[in-house]
This record gives C-alpha cells, structure tokens and sequence, in this order.
C-alpha cells in the first residue's frame, strides 16, 4: 500500500521488510483486489434461494476466495522477516479469508438477522479493501477516469437492478433505478422492494456518493490548478526579473569599486614626496 494513504488493517508489506517480500507485494496485492471482487457476485448469487445452481456458485466463489487469500497470505508470512507483524498490519485480509471460509461453511436462506449482520460487515471489509487498492486510480486530478467509472457504475447498477428486483421489468428501468439510488433523487415512482434489492441499493448510494464527490473535486481542481499554474508563471517571471537587476547591481558595485581604487592610487601619486613621509 502506498506510503501517502493507509488504512490500519490494510497497511500491506512494511518497506523496510525482506527486498523479495517488498517485490512480491507489487503485484499480489493485485490477485487479492482480484479475488476480493468474487465476493460480490457470491453475496448476491447466496440469496438466490429459487435456484440451487446460483446457490452452490456463489459458495464456490466463496470457497475460491478463501484458497486465494490464504495462500497468498501464507506465501507473504513466508517471505517476510516478520510474519506476525505482516499479519497484523493485515489483519483485515485475514477477516476477510475466514469471513469467506465461514460463508462456504454455513449460511441458511433465508437469513437471520444476525447473519445479515454479519454478512454486511463482511462485505464492508471487502469495500474497503477494494477502495483502498484502487486509491491511486481516483486523485481528484482524473476527471475523464471517474466520468468513465460513474457512466460504467450506472450501467452495471441497472443490470443488477434488472436482476434482483421484481418490479423492474426492463433495462432501462433497472438504469433509472440506479440512477435515483446514486443520485438520492427519490421520485417515487420506483423504489427496491426485496432484501437483496435494497442492500444492494444501499452500495450503490455509497459508491454514488464517493463518485460524485470526487467528480466535483476534479473539477474544482483543474480551476485551482489553473490559477495557480498562472501564479507560477508570475513567480517565475519576477524571479528572472529579480536575478537580472541584482547582475546589474553586481556590475555596478564592481564598477564602483573600480573606480574608487583608481582614484585613491591617483590621489597617492599626486601627493608631495614630503607629505608622504
């Protein structure tokens, strides 16, 4: 994880660990990005009580995630100097791995309230490790990238829509849906009547609200940057117009200088030999 920005629990391999640890980090945290994303289609494809197919799917991509994380946690705490530390800078991946083991192990639908509890929390570490892996993609200085993930959030926010709610008929229902949950409009006209529905919709609120701040914020920035890319130039215009006076005081000291030491020569030579001595 990158030294400017660091969640405690997420904090990755410590740059002054083992070189090969450090090195294998770069791109397993990657895999683990990769392996995280699994988890949201298993949330969804666990509440499909009407198709055992989709049932058992999102249990095996529960079971996947847990190989994942444990062999690339085991992997790390094999090359690092200090295993435990490594551990506890991550201790979130380890929730993460054991809350998907628990997953694949035990679950009844319809859920409990306590499982949906739990099934919530585990899904927020999960958000929050994906937000931090993908920190780097979403400086405010990005405004085409986030304009892209909104547009590609919305589309695949009405897909889900489509999908999960029973009173949205069409695509483009689902879309609009999404558009209300992101934006917080709220017509009334349409509204998520199912469990999976409205937990659903309560991520894409979230991730609606992240996007659109960021959204504001990159344009708020090309603003500042631009005055204060006109403020540089200023600065940098007075710097030169300042190095060019102090030269022209230098040469002017020197020529003074110059010109008193010839003078007090001059003066010397004319005196008397008497008033010398």
């Amino acid at each position: 994880m990158s030294n400017g920005f660091r969640v405690d629990g997420l904090g990755g391999v410590d740059p002054h660990d083992d070189a090969r640890a450090v090195r294998t980090w770069c791109w397993l945290q990657w895999v683990l990005f990769g392996f995280s994303l699994l988890a949201i289609p298993a949330f969804y494809f666990e509440l499909a009580v009407d198709s055992p197919v989709l049932h058992q799917t999102g249990r095996a991509l529960y079971a996947c995630m847990v190989a994942g994380f444990a062999a690339s946690l085991a992997w790390m705490t094999r090359l690092s100097r200090k295993p435990r530390r490594f551990l506890m800078r991550n201790r979130y991946d380890v929730l993460i791995a054991a809350g998907a083991g628990v997953s694949v192990a035990w679950g009844v639908s319809p859920w409990s309230s306590l499982e949906w509890v739990l099934r919530i929390l585990f899904m927020g570490l999960v958000a929050a490790r994906i937000t931090v892996s993908l920190r780097g993609f979403f400086s405010p200085n990005r405004l085409f990238l986030l304009l892209a993930t909104a547009a590609a959030l919305l589309a695949s926010a009405g897909a889900g829509f489509y999908w999960l709610e029973p009173s949205v008929h069409t695509y483009a229902e689902g879309v609009w849906l999404a558009f209300e949950s992101s934006a917080t409009v709220g017509y009334g006209d349409m509204a998520p009547t199912t469990p999976a529905s409205r937990v659903f919709a309560a991520f894409v609120v979230l991730l609606g609200y992240g996007l659109l701040s960021l959204v504001f914020a990159s344009i708020a920035a090309i603003f500042v940057e631009q005055e204060e890319r006109l403020l540089r130039r200023e600065m940098h215009r007075d710097i030169k117009t300042l190095q060019a006076e102090i030269a022209l005081l230098r040469k002017e000291v020197c020529s003074l200088g110059g010109k008193v030491h010839v003078d007090e020569n001059s003066i010397g030579q004319d005196r008397p030999s008497g008033a010398r001595e």
